[in-house]
């Protein structure tokens, strides 16, 4: 069948389902309902109760009366069944609605009923020409509603004109099916062509639900066969180099570092050996809640590979976290004697020239820099490792460039924020996981409490008294409408309110706007105890560990979400000292901005927080960015469908494991619908 054999389809019409990205029929059945109505709950009219709950009554219509004035005035109708009367008003479009009506025909109403003086009363009920009271065979099934579309609007192609045609598509054309029998079965989900006419002509709502979520399942699936090809062909074809731990790696963890290991730190650490030992390349995903210690992982990491006279490098998404990075890596690794280097783009030409000779020559073994140190221009002598922090800002396509670069590099990921698992089977499919859960020995739990403005003296006296006895404290003002104007105003303004409140103090200010040696400059200070109070935007969300500082202030928390809270409370909470987060709302709290600080309060563990933001927010605005590498779905939503996700993950990646190629006959349909998919997605997954 084709979309011109549609009845009473027009040029204009064509164009209209053009322009909304329908060319095929299978387009169109794809434009799913968007609710349903039920008219089969039919009442005599003297059963009708206000229960608030859409009926539909069937009766003669006895009269038809249009009263008021000009823009006032209504129609009303009177339907009898032979149990008693209703009244049926219209207030706007009377005109059209009394053509609907003719005295002595029977119709059937649709609406909610409530009792108006003697009369029992629908407001603008639905209505239906029948030839009986027994004429009801159209409500056997529930009533499908289609989305709005404006295209559709301007065609005047209305809801009944796409429910006839959806149904001249499905009577006359046979879906086929490509997912594998044995997944049908084993889920008990409509095969493609039923799930079509359940979803467009369902008899209740168990059975749309049904067919939807066999649609949804569908998209999961393909998405992860994807996901599992990927890693597939990268384990069967890719050496990686063989990387064993020698005398510098043995020495940082023997000599250099002041403290032990968490049992998490050790058990992805033996991952991390386990990968760079095997002769295929590393794809690790570190995950672990803000200070569990992913950095000395990654240094570990990184001297494995100059260990083998390879070099490593650690990206980063921004620039003060680049710097930041790279002053935790030199204090622990410049006792080795090994020469790594900071590389950003707000360095002058004469230095950066020289650290790109020293990458090039081999003299760099280490260097940490943003996403501009896998640019072309940048040219590794021998790269080992790559190391990505924050990876949730990078997707699936960034990663893949990386493990192009040099001579397939090993790769090793970090996330700072807690990812959710239904997160984490999505867009880290193609990553092996390791988690570390377990804090660093000594460390407190950080109380955390909400405080209004009417106790800010007695905080500002707890602040005096714990600054006066050696702790340090932030105190943190949000970015307000993404300007960053208005974020400096805002904290510039605090800056010199505190400056007065505590003339006594070595107070500082910390803002994106500031120059790369003056952010240094301001956070060395902070670090070695010089400043007391660090009064900041949100550029410390993720930095250098300052032990000392055990107090945070929070400004307008209200505005931050949970996520980026957690985040910034990470900063304190580093030494063995008790730490105290305050967070200051303004006196206006929404129903969310209540859940989020009472979160905070009841918890420190980051993934149970990255859950509740994950559920507040949705997966796009809790990843942040549209580079993130998180796929579009059109049915699924992957924090309410994740167990349907799980299933899809899993049956996937055993297809792909026994089947890699699509060769079984099993799968003959599937490989003619998953390679165009695969084509198509080629851009998102970075494999063009």
């Amino acid at each position: 069948m084709r979309l011109l054999d549609l009845h009473n389809l027009n040029q204009k019409r064509l164009q209209a389902l053009q322009s909304a990205g329908i060319f095929h029929p299978e387009d169109l059945l794809t434009f799913f309902p968007r609710r349903y109505i039920d008219k089969s709950n039919i009442k005599p009219i003297r059963d009708l109760q206000e229960t608030g709950e859409p009926v539909t009554v069937i009766g003669k219509v006895k009269s038809t009366n249009v009263s008021g004035y000009k823009q006032k005035k209504r129609l009303e109708v009177i339907v009898q069944d032979s149990s008693g009367s209703l009244k049926a008003v219209y207030f706007k479009g009377w005109r059209y609605f009394i053509s609907q009506f003719k005295e002595g025909e029977w119709v059937a109403l649709y609406g909610t009923a409530k009792r108006y003086g003697h009369y029992m009363s629908m407001a603008h009920p639905e209505v239906d020409r029948v030839k009986s009271p027994d004429d009801v065979g159209q409500y056997d099934t529930l009533i499908p509603i289609y989305p709005g579309n404006k295209h559709f609007s301007k065609a005047y192609i209305t809801n009944p004109t796409v429910k006839n045609w959806v149904e001249q598509i499905l009577q006359s054309t046979t879906i086929p099916e490509f997912l594998p029998k044995s997944t049908l079965e084993r889920h008990g989900f409509y095969n493609r062509d039923e799930a079509f006419r359940k979803i467009h002509q369902p008899k209740n709502h168990q059975e749309s639900a049904k067919a939807l979520e066999r649609f949804k399942f569908e998209e999961f699936y393909l998405f992860e066969l994807s996901m599992a090809k990927i890693k597939n062909v990268r384990v069967s074809r890719t050496e990686g180099s063989i990387l064993k731990p020698g005398k510098l790696t043995k020495a940082f963890f023997n000599e250099v570092l002041p403290f032990k290991l968490t049992n998490g730190q050790k058990h992805t650490l033996g991952d991390i050996k386990t990968d760079l030992q095997s002769g295929l390349q590393m794809n690790r995903l570190i995950q672990g809640d803000v200070g569990a210690g992913k950095t000395v992982v990654a240094i570990g990491a990184m001297l494995m590979a100059v260990d083998n006279g390879m070099q490593a490098a650690m990206m980063a998404p921004t620039e003060i976290l680049a710097e930041q990075h790279y002053q935790t890596i030199k204090q622990y690794i410049e006792p080795l004697g090994l020469n790594f280097r900071l590389l950003t783009g707000g360095q002058n030409t004469a230095l950066r020239r020289d650290i790109l000779t020293d990458i090039e020559g081999g003299n760099c073994d280490i260097v940490v820099g943003t996403h501009a140190i896998f640019q072309e221009k940048v040219k590794f002598h021998k790269l080992g490792l790559a190391v990505i922090d924050e990876q949730h800002r990078f997707g699936v396509k960034q990663r893949n460039e990386i493990l192009l670069k040099g001579d397939q590099p090993h790769l090793l990921v970090m996330s700072a924020t807690p990812i959710p698992r239904s997160l984490a089977m999505t867009i880290y499919s193609d990553l092996d996981i390791s988690v570390i859960k377990d804090m660093p020995a000594g460390r407190k739990p950080i109380k955390t409490a909400v405080r209004t403005d009417k106790e800010r003296q007695k905080i500002y006296n707890f602040l005096e008294e714990s600054v006066r006895t050696g702790d340090q404290a932030y105190i943190v003002f949000p970015l307000i409408e993404e300007s960053e104007a208005l974020d400096l105003k805002d904290a510039t303004m605090g800056f010199e309110k505190l400056k007065r409140r505590f003339p006594e103090f070595r107070i500082a200010l910390l803002h994106g706007q500031m120059k790369p040696d003056e952010k240094e400059g301001v956070m060395k200070r902070f670090v070695e105890g010089e400043t007391q109070i660090l009064v900041s935007t949100t550029v410390i969300e993720v930095g250098v560990d300052v032990p000392n500082a055990s107090i945070m202030i929070i400004e307008h928390a209200e505005r931050f979400g949970l996520s980026q809270l957690h985040q910034l409370r990470g900063r304190i909470g580093r030494g063995s000292k008790q730490s105290y987060c305050i967070l200051m709302p303004d006196v206006k709290l929404s129903k969310s901005g209540r859940y989020r600080l009472k979160m905070m309060v009841d918890t420190n563990d980051g993934f149970e927080i990255a859950e509740a933001d994950l559920k507040l927010r949705g997966p796009g605005d809790f990843l942040g960015t549209k580079q993130s590498g998180l796929p579009e779905f059109k049915y699924g939503d992957i924090v309410e469908d994740r167990l349907l996700l799980e299933q899809a993950k899993n049956d996937a990646w055993s297809v792909i494991k026994t089947d890699p190629d699509l060769k079984n006959p099993e799968h003959k349909e599937l490989k003619k619908v998953f390679e165009p998919y695969f084509k198509e997605k080629s851009e998102f997954f970075g494999v063009g």
